[in-house]
């Protein structure tokens, strides 16, 4: 007897012994695997689910918050822009001031130089003119100062500095 030809017995008796083993696993072991099995999905399906569900409320988050930023970086921008624009008109608006000022400045220089150029001139011309008598009188030798001619020649170069202005 060896392998090819079975003892009618013993192969019987295998297969009484492997249909109450089939039969036995069928009915108890592997509904009870198969329960764990699920048991085991659910929870792991459930712990899955609730991740998922987390990551999408995580990334709408995340899509509320940059257009937050988004939101915010674009307000900054607009108040930038809008200092930039207020800072370039208070410049512009002191550089006018300033511009303004310095003409009224300009202008009351020139008013002022030139009333202290004719109080100059009118004091150079009597300057001159007293010299100019006092040096005519050490020439001749005698004061010219209140003659009548002398007066007369003053009048008449006064008239012509006057003339000549």
């Amino acid at each position: 007897m060896g392998p090819l030809a079975p003892n009618p017995v013993e192969l019987v008796l295998g297969l009484v012994c492997f249909f109450f083993v089939f039969l036995v696993l069928g009915r108890r072991v592997l509904p009870r695997i198969e329960r764990t099995l699920a048991e085991r999905e659910e929870a792991t399906g459930g712990r899955l689910a609730v991740a998922e569900r987390i990551r999408h409320e995580a990334l709408e988050l995340r899509g509320e918050r940059r257009a937050q930023l988004d939101a915010a970086r674009h307000e900054a921008a607009r108040i930038r822009q809008t200092a930039a624009e207020e800072g370039a008109a208070l410049v512009a608006a002191a550089r006018a001031e300033a511009q303004r000022e310095r003409e009224e400045l300009v202008t009351a220089a020139q008013v002022q130089l030139a009333a202290s150029r004719v109080i100059a001139e009118a004091e150079l011309r009597e300057d001159v003119v007293t010299s100019a008598v006092e040096l005519a009188g050490r020439v001749v030798g005698e004061p010219l100062a209140g003659l009548p001619r002398t007066e007369a020649a003053v009048a008449r170069f006064r008239a012509e500095l006057e003339a000549a202005d």
